[in-house]
């Protein structure tokens, strides 16, 4: 059973008011970055290709065709019993933009990326909700200590 959006509230350090939803909360735009570099997946691990973060003009970023990783400004923890999914806004949908993303354990607390696929010239606002996580009842034996747990709370 998917949890009202004033549960995941609770997970989400400081929310405003705008970003609660019904059934979720909306996550902020904190960064845009392009790879430059490949990455690797192997049987053995992964290793993450090198990125250069794009520079907002006047708080804006414009950005053209393309994929483009993104950094939620939005510190989450998935609480325990719990999973977490991460869906675009239906605005980014009109504009013709997808935001890929994956499942985030029990236990993973952290400012997740995801990946955005722009397909039309797009500006988007520091800031501004892009996506919406929502949280569901889940069972699981042990909770999530993977390479990216705290990521990006430097």
């Amino acid at each position: 059973m998917f949890k009202s959006g004033r549960f995941v509230a609770d997970h989400v350090d400081a929310p405003r008011d705008d970003q609660i939803q019904p059934n979720g909360v909306d996550l902020t735009l904190a960064a845009v970055f392009e790879q430059v570099e490949p990455g690797r997946i192997g049987r053995d691990g992964k290793t993450i290709g090198d990125r250069e973060e794009r520079e907002p003009t006047d708080d804006v970023y414009r950005l053209d065709p393309g994929g483009y990783v993104v950094q939620y400004g939005d510190r989450i923890r998935i609480p325990e019993g719990h999973v977490g999914f991460l869906y675009p806004r239906s605005s980014l949908l009109r504009n013709s933009c997808m935001l890929d993303t994956a499942v985030w354990d029990a236990g993973y607390e952290g400012r997740g990326e995801g990946l955005l696929e722009v397909y039309e010239p797009v500006e988007l606002e520091h800031g501004a909700r892009i996506a919406q996580l929502v949280l569901a009842e889940a069972a699981h034996e042990e909770t999530y200590e993977g390479s990216y747990q705290r990521e990006n709370l430097d």
